[in-house]
């Protein structure tokens, strides 16, 4: 049966077949999975996307040539809701030409064409090419303006940007967009002068590809061996799941890098010119790292481990490697998405932190003024002399201002990975572990798991899991309609469950639901879960270990348990069992919560400095005014008696590893474990003589 519908009409209609749970029989066809079930396709009273192209054939035919070899003319002619970019018939045969005559790549000669023109396009390069220029939801123009990284239905990211001299939206640097938003019944189309370029080299081809720009740092990557061994794309190596309650969960794991890449001219301008002159000044940063006594990088010298000045570079302890190794990230990220603001105040300033291949390093990335800076260091970062304020002027006295990444038109993407070029040289020197990273540490869960910022997970929009789901949604046994992602059992390096499906991990990405998260996302896990995740690593000191949750009557009480391995021999328990049922009381009379001594601060004389002291004496602390409960809300997390902190542990920490284990202490099949951010504190700032942990 064909069914009329119009734009005005349709999203009515789709509401009461959900409402009425006939959303099986009638799902919209947003899946790139091939199974496609062709009774269930629509027609409509205006244009369809693939209406669009027919009806402008003289301008994309050849386009409409390659959706129809992988049956994506009849999607397109369906009901649901999509964004197209299409090429013009022009920039069709240019590219698929470049590809053809592509002196590049030897690894596939002519890029896997079978011969020049359409008719040598195979059908796996057609479904490349097709799904790279479509989206399974609406993107509007309005949306690409500021920089997006946007997830194609081929699972790979484009990005977007502004043209500095047309001022036209650019996709992914070359395609420019000729005529945005053209809405149509099931999405949006938008015309584009060139073919989106979608590389198929790895990260260290990309760099070698660009001799007039990272000569250097090319070879240093073949000397250390780091070119031949950056070369994960993918892997299933993972667990099925029950998904009986129907969630969107990944049959692969896309895998990768970003590099930190100095310039052939940012190294001239420290007067390094040769591959000798960059050796030389690695041997001057990292030789006397592990110096017992007087180094700083704390893991190489607590474990005695002999650093090398000699030639040999595939050494992981030679200076030479280690310089290289503090610029990789084991995971992809765009430039746009390295600092994270989706729901934080203005007025503070952005950072996030990422480990590096240095073993048990991070790296701190800081927007300032619109700029990313890599480890910048303020003095007294996390400290302040005013109540409930960041501080004056005076004690924030900048020491060093950081690396400047060149801008999100500089960077490369590669099909495993990313390359952001820097305006300085960078390395792990002193300033960095006793300056940088001398603060509270707080990093959101989803840094903590590689894998979500590789798989463009970290805050994905509702709309793109459920396009990922095949238009479906799940229920977690409370709530239907639910655009969750379930994840399978060694889905994270830096996760070990221990009782299998009675530990069920999801991801809420929470954008827009106003909940009181930072970033407003979060991990969840249902069951009588058991599992540990890999803390990030910090530098030798006393820390306070702190666990950022939201309280809610649905959530589980669980033990905290620690260990140098994810071994369960290893652990050992932490403090009592938190129970994240407890809601604080907001008494109207101003009486702290009896649990956890939570009140209304906001009314208080003192701004709350003597309550924070009675929760501290109880093991909690208030939520941070650093974010709000929502985007723009005004609502701090501070005032919400449901976000809290709980301080975990306080105790010596060596640069290393270290594992949290979470353990429900009650059988609730049902029951929640909310993880939201984590926070290392070092003792100099909660217990400084001088000055107080700020608020925020």
């Amino acid at each position: 049966m064909r069914i009329m519908i119009t734009k005005s009409i349709k999203h009515i209609i789709t509401a009461c077949w959900l409402c009425c749970g006939a959303v099986a029989a009638l799902s919209p066809l947003t899946s790139c999975k091939e199974d496609i079930d062709e009774s269930n396709l629509y027609t409509f009273t205006g244009e369809t996307i693939e209406d669009y192209l027919v009806n402008r054939s003289e301008k994309f035919s050849n386009f409409n040539y390659i959706l129809s070899r992988i049956g994506y003319d009849k999607i397109l002619s369906a009901y649901g809701t999509y964004t197209c970019f299409a090429p013009s018939n022009d920039a069709v045969i240019e590219y698929i030409d470049s590809l053809y005559d592509d002196p590049v790549n030897k690894e596939l000669p002519h890029n896997g064409m079978t011969g020049r023109g359409l008719e040598g396009l195979t059908d796996s390069l057609c479904k490349d090419i097709a799904l790279f220029h479509l989206l399974g939801s609406e993107v509007m123009g309005v949306n690409m303006g500021n920089g997006l990284t946007i997830k194609t239905m081929l699972g790979r990211d484009i990005n977007t940007s502004i043209d500095s001299v047309s001022g036209s939206v650019l996709i992914s640097r070359y395609s420019k967009v000729t005529s945005m938003d053209n809405e149509l019944e099931n999405g949006v189309l938008h015309e584009i002068d060139q073919v989106i370029r979608r590389s198929n080299m790895l990260v260290a081809g990309e760099m070698e590809n660009r001799p007039d720009k990272y000569t250097l740092f090319t070879q240093a990557l073949k000397l250390t061996g780091l070119a031949d061994s950056l070369t994960n794309i993918s892997t299933t190596d993972f667990d099925a799941v029950d998904n009986k309650r129907g969630f969107y969960t990944p049959d692969k794991c896309e895998q990768g890098y970003t590099i930190f890449a100095e310039t052939d001219e940012t190294l001239a301008s420290r007067g390094i010119t040769n591959i000798d002159q960059l050796k030389e000044y690695a041997d001057s940063v990292y030789g006397n790292c592990a110096a017992q006594g007087t180094g700083w990088y704390d893991y190489a010298r607590n474990n005695h481990i002999a650093i090398s000045t000699a030639n040999d570079f595939k050494n992981p302890w030679n200076t030479l490697s280690m310089f290289v190794r503090y610029h990789v990230l084991e995971y992809k990220i765009p430039y746009e998405k390295l600092v994270n603001s989706h729901n934080q105040i203005s007025k503070v300033t952005l950072v996030e932190y990422y480990e590096t291949l240095l073993p048990y390093t991070l790296v701190k990335v800081t927007r300032n003024n619109g700029k990313l800076m890599l480890n910048r260091w303020t003095a007294n970062n996390s400290l302040t002399d005013m109540v409930a304020e960041l501080g004056t002027p005076a004690m924030h006295a900048v020491l060093f201002e950081g690396i400047e990444l060149q801008g999100i038109r500089e960077q490369v993407a590669a099909v495993n990975g990313y390359i952001h070029p820097l305006k300085s040289t960078l390395a792990y020197e002193e300033r960095v572990p006793r300056g940088a990273l001398n603060e509270r540490i707080r990093i959101d869960d989803t840094a903590i798991c590689f894998e979500m910022m590789s798989n463009s997970f970290r805050g994905i929009a509702y709309s793109t899991v459920k396009a990922l789901n095949g238009g479906k949604q799940g229920t977690d046994g409370r709530h239907a309609n639910c655009d969750y992602i379930r994840f399978p059992p060694r889905f994270f390096k830096n996760m070990a469950i221990y009782n299998g499906e009675d530990t069920r991990l999801y991801y809420f990405p929470g954008q827009g639901s106003s909940w009181s998260n930072y970033q407003e996302d979060e991990f969840n896990c249902m069951g009588n879960y058991d599992f540990a995740m890999r803390l990030p690593p910090v530098p030798d000191g006393t820390y306070e270990l702190r666990l950022g949750y939201t309280a809610e009557n649905e959530r589980g009480m669980l033990q905290f348990y620690i260990g140098n391995s994810s071994d369960l021999s290893a652990m050992q328990a932490l403090d009592i069992p938190l129970d994240m049922r407890i809601i604080p009381a907001n008494n109207s009379n101003l009486t702290p919560d009896v649990y956890t001594g939570w009140c209304d601060w906001t009314r208080l004389d003192d701004k709350g400095i003597e309550s924070d002291a009675n929760m501290r004496n109880l093991g909690y602390m208030r939520g941070p005014l650093y974010y709000t409960v929502g985007v723009n809300s005004g609502n701090y997390a501070r005032n919400n008696p449901k976000d809290l902190r709980r301080i975990i542990a306080r105790q010596e920490f060596k640069q290393g590893e270290y594992w949290l284990r979470f353990k429900s202490v009650i059988e609730n099949p049902q029951g929640e474990f909310h993880l939201d951010y984590i926070e290392f504190c070092p003792e100099n700032v909660y217990n400084n003589t001088r000055y107080v942990e700020d608020m925020y």
